[in-house]
């Protein structure tokens, strides 16, 4: 008898990227999905680990992410499967991430269904956030690659859009559609026509498919890289093997999104699926929308961040966020992003918050890495 769709969907969480625009707060070291920044008393990895373990049980949780993080997320995640850690020697970007997880587990299981999701992305709506994944599950098992695209709730610029078409006829559900295209960060304007068209979507970044329909399309688009994650997976089960295989494979593999690699061509092909959520859902990408996060939207309010934070406000507003001892004062600064910690100190407006990665790199450039 075959087993219903949810019974072969196993969850993957890339736990990869430093969070540049989060600087001084996010390092190489310490990335986003490594903090606590919505006052859970968890990091995002752990909300992330507890959002998706009711959905594919916790022994069908695969975590991606570098070396350097694997001790930080095995103490954040005890109930991890060691044979589900899988360790990338440098990063690689989505594709090479994503794609390797999905040849391990077709590997030793054919016809799983893989789900990829983020470990530094803030989502409330549990149970609107579990149908959402069901639908999606479904439309996998119809042979489609599937994506979980947010309704607009503003004129959002911050976020890439996709731009719905037909219905789809799913079983089960009624809320998946053919998408017609993937659209870049939009201006103020194009974003508001999107909010009143009805017909774009927030693009989450959450893929769902059959592991091996995702492994045909990389093969389509990207066969250099599919042959290399491919031929990983062969021995990733061998420890004796694996580590050499690695460190010859891993670096020679295309640094390139999945959104690009996999995701647009199989929407251009018409395979590809979003499911339309009502869950809230934010990437934190920037210290604006981690002050909008912390204040629920509340203008003309301060979110304070940190354990020992020493904040003194007056008719203030925007974002601190504390990693010192230090006592910070604000008199009458509105929309202020104030981050604090030991070896750097970083100031900015909201509406500048996004240029913050400039200043990351041009840290980079200079040499600075020790604060990096």
């Amino acid at each position: 008898m075959r087993q219903a769709p949810l019974d072969r969907f196993y969850s993957v969480i890339p736990a990869g990227g430093v969070g540049s625009r989060l600087w001084p707060l996010s390092r190489a070291d310490a990335p986003k999905f490594l903090h606590d920044l919505t006052g859970s008393g968890q990091t995002l990895l752990r909300d992330t680990w507890v959002r998706l373990a009711p959905l594919s049980g916790e022994q069908r949780i695969m975590i991606v992410t570098g070396r350097a993080h694997r001790a930080a997320v095995e103490a954040q995640l005890p109930e991890l499967a060691d044979a589900n850690i899988v360790l990338e020697s440098e990063p690689r970007d989505s594709t090479a991430a994503i794609g390797l997880a999905a040849a391990i587990l077709e590997r030793r299981e054919p016809g799983v269904i893989i789900g990829s999701f983020a470990a530094d992305h803030v989502i409330s709506g549990s149970a609107l956030f579990r149908d959402a994944v069901a639908a999606a599950v479904a439309a996998a098992d119809a042979g489609y690659i599937a994506t979980i695209g947010i309704t607009p709730t503003e004129p959002a610029v911050g976020f890439g859009y996709i731009e719905c078409g037909e219905p789809l006829d799913i079983p089960g559900t009624d809320t998946v559609t053919a998408v017609s295209s993937f659209v870049e960060k939009p201006d103020l304007e194009t974003a508001r026509e999107y909010l009143e068209g009805g017909r774009h979507l927030w693009n989450a970044g959450m893929f769902i498919a059959r592991a091996d329909l995702l492994l045909e399309e990389l093969a389509r688009t990207e066969p250099e890289l599919h042959a290399g994650v491919v031929e990983l997976a062969e021995v990733w089960d061998d420890p004796e093997a694996r580590g050499p295989a690695v460190d010859r494979i891993w670096p020679t593999l295309k640094k390139i999104a999945i959104d690009y690699s996999i995701a647009e061509p199989a929407a251009a092909r018409g395979r590809l699926a979003v499911v339309r959520a009502h869950f809230q859902w934010d990437d934190v990408g920037d210290f604006a929308s981690l002050a909008k996060l912390n204040t629920a939207g509340r203008s003309g309010e301060l979110a304070i961040l940190g354990e020992h934070a020493r904040v003194l406000s007056d008719a203030s507003s925007g974002i601190v966020v504390s990693r010192s001892d230090r006592v910070i004062s604000l008199i009458g600064v509105k929309d202020i992003v104030v981050v604090d910690t030991p070896d750097a100190l970083l100031v900015t407006t909201s509406e500048h918050a996004q240029r913050v990665k400039a200043v990351v790199d041009a840290l980079r450039l200079g040499g600075s890495n020790d604060v990096l």
